[in-house]
């Protein structure tokens, strides 16, 4: 049998698994301070929970299968239908905005690259039942404030933002037919991955003459001073500067303005955004995108039956993880034990006395680890040292002056005449003896 896990999947030794909760921990903490409460669904969903929001194309990308109820099913792609399903279920008992977050394993098969594979964890953050662009705002501002909190600064990590309805605003006022916004979508969203003349030609199939295609293929060069200056005044386009402009204002506010980079070129390839749209990468440009979202007023309505504006974003595990490596700032370790309790002398009797401290200090919530058969006290104290242990604590029955030892080092003894003594002390938050 193979010692491998299938092609995309990953083991998480102690080692990656604390970096896993290291990422994790960051995600939580950070959201939980913006209130957002967190919740989550089942792996396995009806499979026509996913082709009513992408079509049937999607089916390719799935690990579907007929289950033994003989249901069509399968294992989830992303994190929002299921979100949608959910307040959907219980839209009109749910304090208005809803504002929830969760971290789900997700499933795709699909071609495994950089940053991509066929499972990784995603943070997932929403916001339900507010249209003003204050919710936009705060959106994005949870996203950076991760990045600060993983150590990074805007000299490592940008913003890149956008608003559709800005984009689709301008398109109107150059004279582009609806029925071809598709298309100029999927050029702007390849402008930076291919030739300029690949994006002409298929600009000018789509019907736009070539001075429109010209203007076009100038979007990504435009920032919003320009946009402003230079469209804010067109009928179509008006009301759109205007809300953009209130939705930097805010960002300012919040404090994650320096991150930001208007950028008409995101678009997000997810058909169904209706506002802001962003996207976070780092700024050498060595990994896929960090995070995306954006506002999908529309998408509830459609799974989930409920009319309710909505905007949320997701970040996954694989690209963070990369990038913090790269940086230097994943540092995580697995824990090690607080305290490694021995017991001397070395008389080769049952540990009693050992075992009831062990027991003491576990009760008060030290991590504590001791050898699991008799063994003579510089072997159980070459275990501790091998096991990483912070300090030892020698149980000595024998000793009516210190029948209890602390030793941080070779020169430091700490010693108790009582367990209840010892216990205490190590309780003491400035020990640093918990988990």
């Amino acid at each position: 049998m193979s010692q491998k896990p299938l092609p995309g999947f990953r083991d998480f030794y102690p080692d990656q698994f604390a970096e896993r909760a290291h990422i994790f921990d960051t995600w939580r903490r950070v959201v939980r301070r913006y209130a957002f409460q967190e919740y989550d669904g089942p792996p396995l969903e009806p499979l026509e929970l996913y082709t009513q929001k992408s079509g049937e194309e999607i089916v390719t990308q799935l690990y579907n299968f007929t289950d033994k109820g003989d249901r069509a099913v399968a294992m989830r792609p992303e994190m929002t239908p299921t979100f949608a399903r959910m307040v959907g279920a219980k839209a009109q008992a749910l304090r208005k905005p809803v504002r929830w977050f969760a971290i789900p394993q997700l499933f795709r098969y699909e071609r495994t690259q950089k940053g991509r594979l066929r499972e990784h964890f995603q943070l997932n953050v929403d916001i339900v039942g507010e249209a003003d662009v204050l919710a936009d705002a705060e959106l994005l501002s949870i996203a950076i404030e991760i990045m600060r909190a993983f150590g990074l600064s805007e000299r490592d990590v940008r913003a890149r933002v956008s608003d559709r309805r800005l984009l689709n605003g301008l398109l109107s006022h150059l004279g582009i037919a609806e029925s071809s916004w598709a298309a100029v979508y999927a050029v702007l969203d390849k402008l930076e991955r291919q030739p300029r003349e690949v994006s002409a030609e298929k600009l000018a199939a789509a019907g736009l003459d070539a001075n429109t295609v010209d203007m076009v293929l100038g979007f990504g060069t435009l920032d919003f001073a320009t946009v402003a200056a230079r469209y804010g005044d067109a009928p179509a386009v008006r009301e759109h500067v205007e809300r953009f402009r209130q939705y930097l204002a805010y960002l300012d506010a919040l404090g994650v303005a320096a991150w930001v980079q208007f950028d008409l070129t995101i678009v997000r390839g997810l058909a169904y955004y209706t506002g802001i749209v962003f996207e976070l990468f780092d700024n050498v440009g060595e990994f896929r995108a960090i995070c995306g979202g954006g506002r999908y007023d529309n998408l509830l309505k459609s799974l989930g039956g409920t009319d309710l504006p909505a905007l949320g974003f997701g970040m996954g595990d694989v690209v963070i993880g990369e990038l913090l490596r790269s940086r230097g700032l994943l540092h995580a370790v697995p824990a090690a034990p607080a305290f490694w309790v021995a017991q001397s002398p070395d008389t080769g009797d049952a540990p009693q006395a050992a075992l009831r401290t062990a027991r003491a200090l576990r009760d008060a919530d030290c991590a504590v680890e001791f050898t699991l058969r008799s063994q003579k006290l510089d072997k159980q104290l070459e275990a501790g040292r091998k096991a990483d242990a912070r300090a030892f604590v020698i149980v000595d029955p024998s000793s009516a002056e210190a029948p209890w030892r602390v030793r941080r080092s070779a020169h430091d003894d700490l010693v108790f005449s009582s367990l209840e003594a010892l216990v205490a002390w190590a309780s003491m938050p400035h020990e640093s003896s918990h988990e």
